[in-house]
């Protein structure tokens, strides 16, 4: 961050996240906690405890915790008298606490018996004994018929003279008052969260549903079995649960509850962890205090969201300049709209990763919580990669003042023409469309050149005989190889090729037979090599068939983005992908290395190895020849996937040169043959995350109760990123690209229609060794309908599973809230690619003309068309 304008951007947008920080953690003053509160609900478990598989507390934990609660509490309420638990009458009263003895009951009858007739004994011989409770919530679970219940609170009744009822939700009393005829309260739980009520409004709520009690049961009293927040836990509907709404709501209570002397047991003294296996996580963060009996918030200071913002926005701010500095390096040409930019981005990943880390560590850890959280915060990080990638290309593809390394240099006249051999690689090629490319090579206006044509293993005679004739009716300046058998697919034959190259040829092009150049090809490139650092000069691909279909207008709309936006910038920091035709290599420098071929994409990896080797590239933005685009559909998705397989195939092999220091390449080029690959390894990464998606939608579906969705956090960056490419992708096609909107939705279709296969390809390339060379055929049949189909067979199942998961999710039992909604969108938008191969199958089978879709582009000659000026505004 060598410039002082990114310095002082940097320092206003670290001011700003401060702000941010602080306007979102400004203090809230709330009435204080009482001195002494009525009562707490009382469960002594700690880490490693659970009631459910008999791991009970031992008394002199008990002894601890009612301890700590002692002179803050009157009483306290328990659930259950399974082992040391039928010691809390005994114990609470050395520390002149009462205690609300409950029993619990489910449909174990024998246990149930246990539990009632011990809970009768604790109240003829404990004089702090003031209630009993026979039963928790058991009509609402339905865990044994309601006359059942009923039997057991009347044995209660008459067994002891201390006031006995059962506690239930308020819903429950008012849906079965005849329960009220055997009970000497109503025992009622007002859990607000649970119905989705806004904390604002939360303890008017509740003490609305109290006074509906006393107008339902005039004759009996009430008591608040439970009332309480949670400090963590899935947000229902409008109930968001925090530290800071646990204390707001309960200090809110404890001051309306004095004020109208109500009985009441705050839900609950300790955090619970055991509980997560019953109720889900929110189960375990109900306790005032946290599991290791510290206070979760304060009692009587103002409330503040997060108490340790400060040191989070620290952080925040530190993460946020590293990764801005990285991204200002050699990027003197960007202007401030740009930096600004990029700093908006940078700042507001760095703030959300910070505070999803730090909610993260708050909870308390299991094994299977350890390691949803480490893959969800993974994903979490790749995605933000990933954004401040495309984030990057976007600043720098629009706001540059200018182009520093695009153009080419005019030959001085007088100055000898280097030698240039031109090879054409051919297999199994249409004759008629060969020579084409080959009359076009013969009009070049460059008097210094050969050309090869190197045909192999193509088995019909009849397909390589015209072209050889041809060639020797063009002259001796034209040669033709048929070479079969030949290992080694392309790379094998232009490595065939350069041992046939003439002694005094020093530049080598290639060219795919499919392409028709300008004559100024050689003319106005090779120039460039009078830079003894040049060893590539790449111009970009282009077609002449965009026009024949909506499906290939589609096609040419996808393939100029990365020539007309990503080439530029990349260019920039002399770090092209070299591609296979329409380029040109110094011949001394091609024969020391050789074209690759254990690599499917020999191209790209002799680019990197020449950049390893300490030569320059050239990207000269304008079209000197244009190609025919794949025909079909599953030929499209064929050579994407070769192209996403080789790059894997280069980035294992070169893995040092990227990732270590001290190596051949600079660490811009690393930079963007990283960055470049990243969203092709986030295909592959977002293949694997919509399978899980599919199993876990399932999960929810099949156990609503135990399984919730994600939080809507994790939820929310997928869509971010979705929506920050989409944004980038429509404005860089406008400005950059000069396309019309249809043209853009277009490319848009056609990009997100190879997702799976892209996803594939990285899999596959990252796991195994090589994959057989697919070359893509031309002057071919459209797909027709069956075809078409077969060849997006793998998406539309998958797209066929999301929507069905989506459907499922929507119509299961689980409590409406923010998690399932955005859950429900999440699958919703994953499906858009696998619908969009299915759209782009179907155009490929149709030959719908691409004018009466509106997204033709206007016919162009073979004219030269620049792909961008020198300069961006």
């Amino acid at each position: 961050m060598k410039s002082l304008p990114g310095l002082l951007i940097a320092a206003v947008f670290a001011t700003l996240t401060f702000a941010v920080w602080a306007f979102l953690n400004r203090p809230t003053l709330e009435p204080p906690w009482p001195a002494r509160i009525q009562g707490f609900a009382f469960s002594p478990f700690r880490i490693g405890e659970d009631p459910t598989h008999k791991e009970m507390p031992t008394d002199a934990e008990i002894d601890t915790d009612l301890k700590l609660l002692e002179g803050k509490t009157l009483a306290v309420r328990t659930y259950s008298n399974a082992g040391t638990l039928a010691d809390v009458p005994q114990l609470a009263e050395r520390h002149g606490i009462n205690v609300t003895v409950g029993a619990w009951v489910d449909n174990h009858r024998d246990m149930d018996e246990t539990e009632i007739n011990t809970a009768i004994e604790l109240a003829r011989t404990h004089i702090n004994v003031v209630r009993v409770i026979i039963g928790n919530e058991v009509v609402l679970r339905g865990d044994i018929p309601i006359e059942q219940l009923e039997k057991y609170l009347d044995r209660a009744r008459d067994a002891i003279g201390q006031p006995v009822s059962t506690a239930e939700p308020w819903h429950v009393w008012l849906a079965h008052p005849e329960l009220a005829e055997h009970v000497d309260f109503i025992g009622v739980h007002l859990l607000p969260y649970w119905e989705g009520v806004t904390v604002e409004t939360a303890v008017e709520y509740s003490f609305a549903q109290f006074r509906r009690l006393q107008k339902a049961f005039p004759g009996k009293p009430i008591v608040v079995a439970e009332i309480g927040w949670p400090s963590r836990g899935r947000t229902r509907e409008s109930a968001v649960a925090s530290d800071a709404n646990e204390a707001l709501f309960l200090r809110r209570f404890l001051q309306r509850a004095e004020r109208e002397q109500i009985i009441y047991y705050v839900m609950e003294a300790f955090d619970q962890p055991w509980k997560a296996y019953q109720e889900g996580a929110v189960g375990s963060y109900w306790g005032v205090y946290d599991v290791d009996r510290h206070p979760k918030f304060e009692f009587t200071a103002p409330i503040v969201r997060v108490p340790e913002w400060h040191v989070l926005a620290a952080i925040s701010v530190a993460v946020a300049l590293l990764v801005l500095g990285v991204l200002y390096l050699n990027s003197e040409t960007l202007r401030n709209r740009g930096r600004s930019f990029l700093a908006i981005v940078v700042y507001t990943a760095a703030t959300i990763a910070v505070w999803v880390f730090y909610d993260f560590t708050q909870q308390y850890m299991t094994v299977s919580s350890v390691v949803s959280g480490v893959l969800l915060l993974l994903g979490m990080l790749g995605v933000i990669l990933v954004l401040l990638a495309e984030a990057h290309e976007w600043a720098e593809a629009h706001w540059v003042t200018s182009r520093r390394r695009l153009g080419a240099p005019v030959l001085a006249n007088g100055e000898p023409q280097p030698k240039v051999s031109v090879h054409v690689p051919a297999y199994n090629e249409p004759p008629e469309m060969v020579i084409e490319t080959l009359d076009a090579l013969a009009r070049l206006d460059y008097t210094n050149y050969e050309v090869l044509v190197i045909d192999n293993n193509t088995k019909d005679e009849s397909v390589w005989r015209p072209v050889e004739a041809h060639c020797a009716a063009l002259g001796e300046r034209f040669r033709f190889f048929h070479v079969a058998p030949l290992k080694g697919f392309k790379a094998g034959a232009l490595n065939f090729a350069l041992t046939r190259t003439a002694p005094d040829a020093r530049i080598v092009a290639v060219i795919d037979s499919d392409y028709v150049v300008d004559p100024s090809w050689l003319r106005e490139l090779i120039p460039g090599f009078q830079d003894p650092r040049i060893a590539i000069v790449q111009a970009p691909q282009d077609y002449r068939d965009e026009s024949a279909s909506a499906f290939k207008a589609m096609c040419y709309a996808e393939y100029r983005g990365f020539f007309h936006i990503g080439m530029i910038t990349r260019n920039e920091r002399n770090a092209i992908i070299q591609h296979g035709t329409m380029t040109m290599v110094r011949r001394d420098l091609l024969e020391s290395t050789g074209w690759a071929e254990w690599c499917i994409t020999e191209d790209a990896e002799l680019g990197l190895r020449i950049f390893e080797a300490g030569f320059e590239a050239s990207y000269v933005p304008t079209s000197y020849g244009r190609g025919l685009m794949p025909d079909t559909f599953i030929d499209f998705k064929k050579q994407r996937f070769r192209w996403a397989y080789g790059a894997m195939q280069i980035l294992k092999r070169h893995a040092r040169a990227f990732f270590f220091e001290g190596g051949p390449l600079s660490p811009g080029q690393r930079y963007h043959f990283v960055a470049g690959w990243l969203p092709w390894v986030a295909d592959g990464c977002n293949m694997l995350f919509n399978i899980a998606a599919l199993g876990w939608s399932a999960a929810m579906v099949l156990a609503p109760r135990q399984i919730d969705p994600p939080l809507v956090m994790y939820s929310v960056l997928p869509l971010s990123l979705f929506t920050f490419k989409l944004a980038k992708l429509v404005h860089l096609y406008r400005v950059r690209v000069g396309a019309n909107f249809r043209q853009t939705i277009a490319a848009a279709i056609a990009g997100l229609a190879l997702t799976h296969t892209i996803g594939t390809a990285v899999i596959k390339g990252l796991f195994t060794r090589s994959e057989p060379f697919f070359r893509t055929p031309k002057n071919g049949e459209s797909a027709r309908l069956l075809h078409a189909l077969a060849a997006a067979r793998e998406e539309s199942l998958m797209m066929i599973g999301l929507w069905l998961a989506a459907w499922g999710v929507a119509h299961s039992p689980q409590q409406q809230g923010p998690d399932r909604l955005a859950w429900i969108v999440v699958l919703m938008i994953q499906s858009v690619p696998y619908a969009s191969t299915l759209l782009a199958s179907l155009a490929s089978a149709f030959p719908l003309r691409a004018r009466l879709l509106g997204i033709g582009y206007r016919p162009m000659a073979a004219a030269r068309q620049p792909a961008e000026a020198d300069s961006a505004g």
